[in-house]
């Protein structure tokens, strides 16, 4: 899926369609007239305000955006930056975000980091020049494009991972405690040797889901392995645990994009989870139920996470003196078959 900046205006508008002065001179007055008018401005006369707004309604025109930035300093647009698009989880957040956004009239421009910090700081700076009223991210990195947004007053909230070094709002999953309860379950069920596969150091939440994991079981020596949060790594890294002379007999497994390549290296292998390796995923990906076995997940609330975040902004966005919030929620186990023998 290739990267996009695109601004979803509202339904029936076509930009460029009609111009202030098609709606002046339908409305048979000047373009000045049908700005105050279509700005709310108390010195035009009703009637003139009531007959502008019907020629700016029959002629679908919007006020120019740009134009519009210009007035007002700000557009009425957010844009969300994230790890990866084709991430089950990210896109939910991302739903949750566009949601809350809608029922207050703003527009969300989608941005793909690819977990990559210079795009993130470029994807950042689009947002400084289109003068976006604020920003909701995925760090992947330091902060330094965020401390851009700070110097501007532009607000920004972060998700998933806390801003290295900056105070900000931040909406984040306890998944420290959920990898624990994830390994515990592996252990009630008689795994004994249990391997991780994470993502990369550095990067908060792979170092919490496996911070979590050693807080559980008591050897963790050659059983762990880091890759970047993508399939093909994750295949690597699976390959090289279970070829060992004494491998795992089950897996955590940090995301649902890493599962993947985890499920085919084990297939390559003829291992079955459950039966050979007991195997269990953050995040509940629509097609983890509908594996042979169904896969054991840590499911997070991403959709809540949008929303949230999503509410933070718009009241940083009132208020951008407020002192910053951390909001922690929580994740919970769902058992399938690929963690039971």
């Amino acid at each position: 899926m290739t990267d996009c900046w695109e601004i979803h205006y509202p339904s029936g508008y076509c930009p460029g369609m009609s111009t202030i002065s098609d709606v002046a001179a339908r409305a048979g007055v000047s373009t000045a007239t049908v700005s105050r008018a279509l700005n709310g401005k108390a010195n035009v006369d009703p009637e003139l305000a009531a007959r502008v707004r019907q020629a700016a309604t029959e002629l679908g025109y919007q006020p120019n955006g740009p134009a519009r930035n210009l007035r007002r300093q700000e557009a009425a647009v957010v844009a969300l930056i994230i790890s990866d698009v084709e991430n089950p989880f990210f896109t939910a957040i991302a739903r949750g975000v566009e949601d809350v956004a809608h029922e207050v009239g703003y527009s969300v421009v989608l941005c793909n980091s690819d977990e990559n910090a210079d795009k993130e700081n470029r994807y950042i700076d689009i947002a400084i020049q289109e003068r976006v009223a604020g920003v909701i991210l995925s760090p992947s990195g330091p902060a330094a494009g965020v401390a851009k947004l700070a110097a501007r007053g532009t607000a920004y909230v972060a998700v998933d991972r806390p801003l290295p070094d900056r105070d900000s709002d931040v909406v984040l999953v306890d998944t420290r405690l959920a990898a624990a309860q994830a390994t515990a379950h592996l252990v009630a069920q008689g795994y004994e040797r249990i391997g991780c596969i994470t993502g990369p150091a550095g990067v908060r939440t792979a170092d919490d889901r496996l911070a979590g994991y050693r807080d559980t079981v008591k050897t963790t020596k050659n059983l762990v392995r880091r890759s970047e949060y993508k399939a093909a790594g994750a295949h690597r890294a699976a390959a090289s645990l279970l070829s060992q002379p004494n491998p795992p007999d089950a897996l955590l497994v940090a995301n649902n994009a890493m599962a993947v390549g985890v499920l085919r290296a084990l297939q390559e292998l003829n291992l079955r989870p459950g039966r050979d390796v007991g195997v269990v995923a953050f995040d509940d990906a629509p097609w983890a139920e509908l594996l042979d076995p169904p896969l054991t997940v840590v499911a997070q609330p991403a959709y809540e996470i949008g929303t949230e975040a999503a509410r933070l902004l718009l009241a940083r966005i009132a208020d951008n003196t407020r002192p910053p919030t951390v909001t922690t929620l929580g994740a919970r186990l769902i058992e399938r078959a690929s963690s039971h023998r």
